[in-house]
């Protein structure tokens, strides 16, 4: 009975000094408490919205300065900049979700193929992670945007497709130290199945990194998004995004004349990214004790 309880107990030891160096980490904290206040905003924005921001236009407030009635000003349409902040963070964490949730599974997948199986496939999956590292991120994402077409399912297509090869190497890189303990080797050796292997046995034990990498990848499609947006490539009128809010102020001039148009969206999406990256250095912290030192 004891034998059988022995990993569990290392186990909870494991994941409570990982708490314990988690909680401790400044930064971690910080990322967290951001995190979680973004994300409360975003649910609670039909809830909460003072206006409606698809239909609620007051023309004769248009560009309004920050004060009582709207908090933060009006844009060039009279809607309300504080209503169009809320949605505009429930839009950008959607397709960062969405699109590092696609990057994660593909190149996950395609990671665990090339590592395990190794051979004909292996080359395959690398030349394709090749191909996809060989553009700058934001021209890839440019590019498969405008061949499927401006929409907010293209983006999260796009930017899904530029976080795949991520996983697949560092998934890659995992399995091969992975299969070579000798805990695999021990299954392999009862005849266990190799899906069965990967899927119970490598697949649990690489979560830990593949985690830290999700978390700041969401930071990083968070900026990738924005980017289309801001280049009319994203969410279409009357969807607010915090992208498409900093196209509209800059192309119609609104930026020295009305400079909260550009600097609350500018400033959220600065948070946002600053809170994943905060998030996750906190996590990679606490999961890698060698890199408390």
């Amino acid at each position: 009975m004891d034998t059988l309880s022995a990993p569990l107990v290392a186990q909870e030891s494991s994941f409570q000094q990982a708490k314990r160096r988690f909680l401790k980490s400044i930064s971690a904290r910080i990322g967290l408490t951001l995190t979680i206040a973004i994300l409360v905003l975003s649910i609670l924005a039909p809830v909460l919205r003072p206006f409606d921001p698809a239909t609620a236009r007051d023309f004769a407030a248009r560009l309004q300065a920050p004060g009582l009635i709207y908090w933060l000003g009006t844009d060039g349409l009279g809607r309300d900049m504080l209503s169009l902040v809320w949605y505009g963070i429930r839009i950008s964490l959607l397709i960062s979700i969405v699109s590092v949730g696609l990057g994660l599974l593909i190149g996950t997948f395609l990671g665990l193929i090339a590592g395990y199986f190794r051979g004909w496939l292996e080359r395959v999956i690398g030349w394709f992670t090749d191909i996809l590292l060989a553009f700058p991120s934001i021209l890839l994402a440019i590019a498969v945007a405008t061949v499927i077409g401006a929409s907010l399912q293209s983006v999260m297509i796009a930017v899904g497709i530029v976080e795949i090869p991520k996983f697949i190497r560092l998934t890659r890189s995992m399995v091969l130290t992975l299969r070579e303990q000798g805990f695999v080797q021990t299954v392999q050796a009862f005849g266990a199945k190799p899906w069965r292997i990967i899927l119970y046995h490598i697949l649990p034990s690489s979560l830990a990194p593949l985690v830290v990498q999700a978390t700041l990848s969401l930071g990083t499609a968070t900026l990738e998004a924005a980017g289309l947006g801001f280049l009319g490539l994203g969410a279409r009128p009357p969807t607010p995004e915090l992208g498409t809010m900093l196209s509209d102020s800059f192309t119609n001039g609104y930026a020295l004349s009305a400079p909260w148009t550009i600097l609350i969206p500018g400033f959220m999406i600065t948070l946002i990214v600053l809170a994943f990256n905060l998030l996750g250095d906190g996590l990679r912290d606490s999961l890698d004790p060698r890199g408390n030192r």
